[in-house]
């Protein structure tokens, strides 16, 4: 306010002065006389007052002069001046256009014109941090990966860009399948940013491929910490780590490391099926059986699986087919209409022969669910009950075509697993696995105990292994009687492996 009235003040007296001047120029009679090498020269008023404002023009002019000189001494000499902010503001004009031309190049997958505008950009703005990556991702893009390495190993050199650089280098050796070199080069990005949530999966996956289960838990441990995966998905995962690490101690002849590592598994997630059959044989090996039903029974309320009965049948590997039965009501009467529970009550009412109560347990999977184990156990009831030889040969000739039921399908790539695995094999995701019917395109064969399992009977035999016996003497844990024998005439039927090879020749 002060400042504003004194430039006001000032202002009027300026006018004032000028006026007073002016007055007394046109008031007096002489006018001004100047006097040059000898020479008089007399200006009346009017001509005193141009000559004043010429004399004011030309003063500006030789100022306006000497600063640009001195302006152009300075641009040569390298200082910052008025002159060399206009042709940097020009210079960077031009060269943030060529950047965003080179980001739509590159949008429009344009790569070959993308490079050329970064070069056009870097050669006008010298910012290797923002021009660089640019050009990394055009050569990437046009095919030229020395190119984009190039550029990656320049920004791994420079604080401010490091980790684009490595996070760069980390993609371009997955690329080339150098899994390695990129595992080195995810471990470093995460010590630069362990939020980066890419740099995270990425690592966890390597980590679980390379059998690293301390590390993958270590990584995943910071996924939750940092707020990046959920506390419930964080257990699971870490339950499968935990197998996983599991199932190396047992191939390292370390069973005791091996049982702690699958009972803790089967604590941290009831829902994973391997870790619960698995900590089940470990109590059953430590003389434990309760504490293995206690597992089986939680893990078959949340999923039953065949997986889960086996483990359960070889508890008590000496029973006759009706202690079975019995005991078996365990897990029977835990999810009674899930279609796991009616075809394992079926299959222990054909270890008993008992094909009235086998029939009822299937109940409507034969039209809601018709696959090859269904229908194989319909054939095997069938022939027990001595129904005509082309019936059963009907049910059979249904099997060869039916779908194969579930399996262990990776949810990432649809890829169907003859066994649970950590990471798939094929796309290599990380716990993608679950037991659920694939597409029918997907099918694959499958082991003959997902067929027709095992769990009721043979238990000196693999579950995995397909049977080699008539159903029938497999069922029976005892030498049959005449009545037995006569059964298992009647309840014969082909080998499933043999059936998986008739199903390759119909498709």
């Amino acid at each position: 306010m002060l400042w504003s009235l004194l430039k006001i003040v000032l202002f009027v007296a300026a006018v004032a002065a000028l006026t007073l001047g002016a007055g007394y120029v046109m008031e007096s009679q002489g006018g001004i006389q100047i006097t040059v090498g000898g020479m008089e020269f007399t200006l009346g008023p009017l001509q005193s007052v141009i000559a004043l404002i010429v004399l004011v023009l030309v003063l500006w002019l030789v100022f306006k002069l000497v600063a640009l000189l001195i302006a152009l001494l300075k641009f040569i000499n390298g200082d910052d001046t008025a002159l060399s902010r206009y042709f940097d503001r020009n210079r960077e004009r031009k060269g943030y256009e060529a950047l965003s031309q080179g980001m739509l190049a590159l949008a429009s997958g344009e790569g070959k014109l993308a490079m050329a505008k970064a070069q056009k950009a870097e050669r006008y703005l010298h910012k290797p941090e923002v021009t660089a990556l640019l050009t990394a991702q055009a050569a990437e893009m046009s095919g030229d990966t020395r190119k984009a390495e190039e550029v990656y190993k320049m920004l791994i050199t420079r604080e401010d860009t490091r980790f684009v650089g490595i996070r760069g280098m980390m993609k371009q050796k997955l690329a080339k399948g150098d899994t390695d070199t990129a595992l080195k080069l995810a471990e470093r990005a995460f010590a630069l940013k362990p939020k980066h949530e890419e740099v995270q999966d990425t690592l966890l996956r390597l980590q679980a491929q390379k059998h690293d289960w301390q590390g993958a838990r270590r990584t995943l441990n910071a996924k939750l910490k940092h707020g990046a995966l959920p506390r419930d998905v964080y257990k699971r995962r870490d339950a499968v780590l935990a197998l996983s690490e599991a199932k190396d101690i047992i191939s390292d002849d370390k069973p005791i490391e091996a049982r702690e590592a699958a009972i803790a598994a089967s604590k941290g997630s009831p829902d994973l099926i391997p870790a619960a059959s698995m900590a089940a044989r470990s109590y059953v090996a430590q003389g434990k059986p309760k504490l293995a039903v206690r597992v089986l029974k939680k893990a078959w309320s949340v999923e039953p699986h065949p997986d889960l009965a086996a483990a359960f049948a070889e508890i008590e590997p000496d029973e006759t087919p009706a202690e079975r039965m019995k005991r078996f009501r365990l897990l029977t009467t835990s999810r009674p209409e899930h279609r796991e529970t009616r075809l394992l009550k079926a299959e222990l009412a054909l270890a008993a022969e008992d094909f009235p109560e086998a029939r009822r347990a299937l109940g409507d999977l034969i039209t809601t669910e018709p696959d090859v184990r269904v229908l194989t156990i319909m054939a095997a009831i069938e022939r027990g009950e001595g129904a005509n030889e082309a019936v059963v040969r009907g049910w059979l000739a249904k099997a060869l075509t039916a779908p194969r039921g579930p399996q262990w399908v990776c949810d990432n790539c649809n890829h169907i697993h003859s066994e649970w695995t950590p990471v798939c094999e094929n796309c290599e995701a990380f716990d993608t696995l679950s037991w659920k019917r694939p597409p029918q395109s997907e099918s694959g064969v499958v082991a003959g105990s997902e067929m027709l399992p095992l769990i009721v009977g043979a238990l000196e035999d693999k579950v995995s292994e397909p049977p080699e016996e008539p159903v029938a003497e497999l069922l029976t844990p005892e030498p049959p009687t005449a009545a037995g024998e006569a059964a298992a005439e009647a309840t014969e039927v082909p080998d499933p492996s043999a059936m998986d090879v008739e199903i390759e020749k119909a498709k």
